[in-house]
Protein backbone atom coordinates (compact mmCIF):
# COMPACT_ATOMS: atom_id res chain seq x y z
CA UNK A 1 0.00 0.00 0.00
CA UNK A 2 1.70 3.19 -1.04
CA UNK A 3 1.89 5.87 1.56
CA UNK A 4 -0.40 8.63 1.72
CA UNK A 5 1.15 11.92 0.41
CA UNK A 6 0.04 15.81 0.67
CA UNK A 7 0.38 18.00 -2.37
CA UNK A 8 1.70 21.99 -2.35
CA UNK A 9 1.83 24.32 -5.14
CA UNK A 10 4.50 26.43 -5.75
CA UNK A 11 5.78 29.01 -7.88
CA UNK A 12 9.40 28.54 -8.22
CA UNK A 13 12.04 31.02 -9.68
CA UNK A 14 13.46 29.64 -13.20
CA UNK A 15 16.30 31.06 -15.75
CA UNK A 16 12.74 31.80 -17.99
CA UNK A 17 10.86 33.44 -15.07
CA UNK A 18 8.55 31.00 -12.93
CA UNK A 19 7.97 27.25 -12.83
CA UNK A 20 4.67 26.12 -12.20
CA UNK A 21 5.34 23.46 -9.44
CA UNK A 22 3.71 20.33 -6.78
CA UNK A 23 5.77 19.17 -3.95
CA UNK A 24 4.40 16.20 -2.88
CA UNK A 25 5.46 15.03 1.36
CA UNK A 26 5.16 12.00 2.87
CA UNK A 27 2.23 12.20 5.23
CA UNK A 28 3.58 9.65 7.90
CA UNK A 29 7.04 11.39 8.73
CA UNK A 30 9.23 13.79 7.85
CA UNK A 31 11.02 13.68 4.33
CA UNK A 32 14.56 11.34 4.44
CA UNK A 33 15.04 12.71 1.17
CA UNK A 34 14.42 14.68 -2.06
CA UNK A 35 13.53 13.77 -5.73
CA UNK A 36 12.74 16.12 -9.05
CA UNK A 37 10.72 14.60 -11.91
CA UNK A 38 10.56 15.75 -14.99
CA UNK A 39 7.84 15.19 -17.96
CA UNK A 40 7.45 14.35 -21.12
CA UNK A 41 8.02 16.66 -24.20
CA UNK A 42 5.84 20.05 -23.58
CA UNK A 43 5.17 20.50 -27.41
CA UNK A 44 3.26 17.10 -27.48
CA UNK A 45 0.95 17.56 -24.77
CA UNK A 46 3.73 16.54 -21.56
CA UNK A 47 3.35 18.02 -17.49
CA UNK A 48 3.30 17.28 -14.42
CA UNK A 49 0.44 15.86 -14.37
CA UNK A 50 1.19 13.03 -16.67
CA UNK A 51 0.29 9.96 -15.07
CA UNK A 52 3.57 8.10 -15.39
CA UNK A 53 4.74 11.40 -13.66
CA UNK A 54 2.75 11.08 -11.55
CA UNK A 55 3.30 7.54 -10.56
CA UNK A 56 7.10 8.05 -10.06
CA UNK A 57 5.98 10.74 -7.60
CA UNK A 58 4.22 8.25 -5.46
CA UNK A 59 6.77 6.11 -5.56
CA UNK A 60 9.47 8.69 -4.49
CA UNK A 61 7.08 9.07 -1.35
CA UNK A 62 6.75 5.49 -0.68
CA UNK A 63 9.95 5.79 0.49
CA UNK A 64 9.61 8.76 2.73
CA UNK A 65 11.08 11.30 -0.19
CA UNK A 66 9.96 14.70 -0.80
CA UNK A 67 9.27 15.13 -4.61
CA UNK A 68 8.82 17.81 -6.56
CA UNK A 69 7.79 17.71 -9.73
CA UNK A 70 6.85 20.86 -12.05
CA UNK A 71 5.89 22.06 -15.76
CA UNK A 72 8.41 23.25 -17.82
CA UNK A 73 9.00 26.82 -19.40
CA UNK A 74 5.65 27.35 -21.51
CA UNK A 75 3.81 24.35 -20.17
CA UNK A 76 0.48 25.21 -17.80
CA UNK A 77 1.77 28.50 -15.23
CA UNK A 78 5.25 28.43 -16.56
CA UNK A 79 6.42 31.22 -18.20
CA UNK A 80 8.60 31.29 -21.46
CA UNK A 81 8.91 29.19 -24.39
CA UNK A 82 10.12 25.87 -25.35
CA UNK A 83 13.90 25.61 -25.89
CA UNK A 84 14.70 22.52 -27.45
CA UNK A 85 16.08 20.93 -24.76
CA UNK A 86 18.95 23.24 -23.54
CA UNK A 87 16.62 25.50 -21.69
CA UNK A 88 14.60 22.50 -20.28
CA UNK A 89 17.86 21.61 -18.40
CA UNK A 90 18.09 24.85 -16.60
CA UNK A 91 15.01 24.46 -15.86
CA UNK A 92 15.16 20.70 -13.62
CA UNK A 93 18.27 22.50 -12.08
CA UNK A 94 16.55 25.43 -11.08
CA UNK A 95 14.18 22.90 -9.50
CA UNK A 96 16.95 21.17 -7.80
CA UNK A 97 18.44 24.10 -6.41
CA UNK A 98 14.56 24.56 -4.61
CA UNK A 99 13.87 21.45 -3.49
CA UNK A 100 17.77 21.55 -2.37
CA UNK A 101 17.02 24.98 -0.63
CA UNK A 102 13.70 24.05 1.04
CA UNK A 103 13.54 20.34 2.45
CA UNK A 104 17.40 20.04 2.68
CA UNK A 105 17.51 16.73 4.00
CA UNK A 106 18.65 13.41 2.63
CA UNK A 107 19.83 12.31 -0.75
CA UNK A 108 18.92 14.14 -3.59
CA UNK A 109 17.64 12.16 -6.95
CA UNK A 110 16.57 12.90 -10.39
CA UNK A 111 13.95 11.14 -12.22
CA UNK A 112 11.60 11.90 -15.71
CA UNK A 113 9.72 10.14 -18.09
CA UNK A 114 10.74 9.97 -22.41
CA UNK A 115 11.95 13.52 -22.84
CA UNK A 116 11.55 14.38 -18.84
CA UNK A 117 13.92 11.37 -18.64
CA UNK A 118 16.65 12.79 -21.12
CA UNK A 119 16.58 15.96 -19.26
CA UNK A 120 16.85 14.03 -15.82
CA UNK A 121 19.93 12.89 -16.96
CA UNK A 122 21.43 16.09 -18.03
CA UNK A 123 20.49 17.19 -14.98
CA UNK A 124 21.94 14.60 -12.89
CA UNK A 125 25.47 15.20 -14.30
CA UNK A 126 25.30 18.59 -13.45
CA UNK A 127 24.10 18.37 -10.11
CA UNK A 128 26.01 15.00 -8.41
CA UNK A 129 22.51 13.44 -8.26
CA UNK A 130 22.69 10.36 -5.63
CA UNK A 131 20.14 8.52 -7.93
CA UNK A 132 18.37 8.19 -11.05
CA UNK A 133 15.72 7.23 -12.74
CA UNK A 134 14.70 7.21 -16.41
CA UNK A 135 11.49 6.03 -17.31
CA UNK A 136 11.64 5.35 -21.06
CA UNK A 137 13.99 8.06 -21.78
CA UNK A 138 14.56 9.90 -25.62
CA UNK A 139 18.27 9.55 -24.87
CA UNK A 140 18.83 9.31 -28.93
CA UNK A 141 17.69 12.50 -29.22
CA UNK A 142 18.30 14.51 -25.76
CA UNK A 143 21.19 12.75 -24.45
CA UNK A 144 23.64 10.62 -26.82
CA UNK A 145 26.23 13.27 -27.10
CA UNK A 146 26.94 13.88 -23.17
CA UNK A 147 30.73 13.85 -22.56
CA UNK A 148 30.41 12.89 -18.86
CA UNK A 149 27.02 10.42 -17.45
CA UNK A 150 25.76 10.20 -14.21
CA UNK A 151 27.79 8.56 -11.13
CA UNK A 152 24.91 7.26 -9.12
CA UNK A 153 22.86 4.09 -9.10
CA UNK A 154 20.70 4.17 -11.86
CA UNK A 155 17.52 2.77 -13.25
CA UNK A 156 15.98 2.82 -16.83
CA UNK A 157 12.63 1.10 -17.31
CA UNK A 158 11.04 1.08 -20.75
CA UNK A 159 8.79 -1.43 -22.39
CA UNK A 160 9.93 -3.57 -25.53
CA UNK A 161 6.73 -2.44 -27.41
CA UNK A 162 7.96 1.13 -27.01
CA UNK A 163 5.67 3.04 -30.00
CA UNK A 164 7.93 5.96 -29.75
CA UNK A 165 11.73 5.21 -27.99
CA UNK A 166 12.67 1.84 -29.76
CA UNK A 167 14.26 -0.87 -27.56
CA UNK A 168 17.09 -1.44 -29.37
CA UNK A 169 18.38 2.05 -29.57
CA UNK A 170 18.29 1.63 -25.78
CA UNK A 171 19.74 -1.26 -25.20
CA UNK A 172 22.35 0.25 -27.74
CA UNK A 173 22.81 3.42 -25.08
CA UNK A 174 23.07 1.44 -22.17
CA UNK A 175 26.21 -1.24 -23.47
CA UNK A 176 28.17 2.33 -24.58
CA UNK A 177 28.08 3.50 -21.51
CA UNK A 178 30.69 2.09 -18.08
CA UNK A 179 29.33 1.69 -15.89
CA UNK A 180 25.72 1.27 -17.47
CA UNK A 181 22.42 1.74 -15.62
CA UNK A 182 20.44 -0.70 -14.04
CA UNK A 183 17.83 -1.72 -17.56
CA UNK A 184 14.04 -3.37 -16.80
CA UNK A 185 12.76 -3.77 -19.66
CA UNK A 186 8.83 -4.33 -19.62
CA UNK A 187 7.66 -7.20 -21.99
CA UNK A 188 4.46 -6.31 -24.06
CA UNK A 189 5.12 -3.10 -22.84
CA UNK A 190 4.26 0.31 -24.22
CA UNK A 191 5.28 3.93 -24.10
CA UNK A 192 2.68 5.14 -22.00
CA UNK A 193 2.50 1.89 -19.75
CA UNK A 194 -0.97 1.56 -20.08
CA UNK A 195 -2.20 -1.27 -16.99
CA UNK A 196 1.80 -1.58 -16.04
CA UNK A 197 1.76 1.92 -13.67
CA UNK A 198 1.31 -0.34 -10.54
CA UNK A 199 4.12 -2.78 -11.87
CA UNK A 200 5.93 0.73 -13.08
CA UNK A 201 5.79 2.12 -9.72
CA UNK A 202 6.56 -1.08 -7.53
CA UNK A 203 9.65 -1.35 -9.68
CA UNK A 204 11.12 2.27 -8.83
CA UNK A 205 10.32 1.87 -5.36
CA UNK A 206 12.03 -1.49 -5.17
CA UNK A 207 15.52 0.44 -7.10
CA UNK A 208 15.17 3.44 -4.90
CA UNK A 209 14.55 1.22 -1.68
CA UNK A 210 17.95 -0.90 -2.38
CA UNK A 211 19.96 1.99 -3.34
CA UNK A 212 19.47 4.15 0.24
Amino acid sequence: MPAKSALDSHLIDGPAGQLEALLELPKNGAPAGMAVICHPHPVHGGTMQNKVVHTLSRAFASQQFASLRFNFRGVGKSEGSFDNGKGEIQDALAAVEWIREHIAVGPMWLAGFSFGGAMAIHAAVQSSASGLVSVAPATSSFAKDLSLQPQCPWLIVQGDQDELVDINETIDYVNSLEPGPQLSIFPQGEHFFHGRLIELRDTVEDFIGSNL
